[in-house]
């Protein structure tokens, strides 16, 4: 028994920051941050608009799509970085709206909390515990970003993307997950504050204590390495060779770092799909949302072989290999 992607689904919020507009807002200018970065415009979240919300959209649009009703889900896992409050999971609260039964939980692993919480719905299903599991990716980054640190708030948005995942025999679906994390490095992405640590207090607060900071130099150095190898695991675990795959979709966080992953693997960019251009880093959204433009534009066929690789906070990082 496999788990198998029988619909996706994302939503984005309707506001639409540029590279001209953020010019406004900090020392930067548009040329700076495509050359970097590669991200042209940010998708941010009006106010009032959480990211329950932006699961609700996602999460409904893949069930429709399905024709499958929130009642036959045995299972919810959100991802995210960004919950709606530290508790009651957001999770629950998706799972209230839906409408459903299901026992929910949020999984936090940075900018690969899809992937991790694609492979514990993928154990669920073939351990018998679940028959549809829906898996959502949800970020509202734009809430923790300092706006005037130009080195962050270019590449941080807001998103979500959903895959329902159901048990089926037979050869597709989800073939193997790859997991890893390195504690050691930890603060090369994270926020200090907020925390049992460093609670709320007004020093953190006019400290910029709840902002992302993150060292990028370092980051990026890493990042590529370990996007290459672990999407290599999962090639040499399914005995597969790079030129099989039909489409690689790696976390959108930096076109460099996708650029440089694609050039260590050999594998040609025409088969890389992008997006980061039009929406930035959104964490946990970032792979379902890229994964549910992909299918909807025709890019993947049935039987297709395609790979998922992420990157982040954590350290963490996994891979997915899918066969469609």
């Amino acid at each position: 028994m496999r788990a198998r992607i029988v619909a996706t689904g994302s939503y984005a919020p309707k506001k639409v920051l540029t590279n001209k507009e953020l010019e406004r807002l900090v020392d930067t200018d548009d040329s700076w941050i495509v050359e970097r970065t590669g991200i042209k415009e940010r998708r941010i979240a009006v106010e009032g608009e959480t990211t329950s919300d932006l699961a609700y959209n996602a999460g409904q649009q893949a069930l429709e799509r399905a024709g499958v009703g929130a009642s036959q889900l045995d299972l919810i896992i959100v991802a995210t970085v960004t919950p709606d409050m530290f508790f009651p999971a957001t999770a629950c609260l998706l799972q209230d709206r839906l409408g459903a039964k299901a026992p929910s939980f949020d999984l936090s692993a940075g900018c690969a909390g899809f992937i991790y919480a694609l492979a514990m719905a993928d154990q669920a299903i073939r351990s018998g515990q679940a028959n549809k599991v829906l898996v959502v990716g949800a970020e509202v980054l734009s809430r923790i970003i300092n706006w005037q640190d130009r080195n962050t708030c270019v590449l941080f948005a807001d998103g979500a993307g959903a895959c329902l995942l159901a048990a089926e025999k037979g050869d597709r679906g989800i073939l193997s997950t790859h997991l890893g994390s390195d504690g050691s490095n930890g603060r090369l992405i994270h926020i200090p504050g907020g925390g049992s640590a460093q609670p709320v207090t007004q020093e953190s607060l006019d400290e910029g204590l709840h902002y992302i900071r993150m060292q990028g130099n370092e980051t990026f150095k890493i990042a590529v390495r370990i996007l290459a190898d672990i999407s290599l695991v999962a090639l040499k675990h399914n005995n597969v060779d790079i030129s099989e795959l039909s489409l690689l979709i790696p976390h959108q966080a930096n076109l460099r770092i996708i650029s440089a992953c694609a050039k260590r693997l050999r594998m040609p960019m025409e088969r890389v799909y992008i997006n980061v251009d039009r929406y930035g880093n959104t964490s946990s959204a970032s792979i379902p949302l890229a994964l549910d433009e992909a299918v909807q534009e025709g890019r993947i066929e049935e039987e297709a072989l395609v790979l998922l690789a992420s990157f982040g906070a954590g350290l963490s990082w996994g891979s997915a290999l899918i066969r469609w």
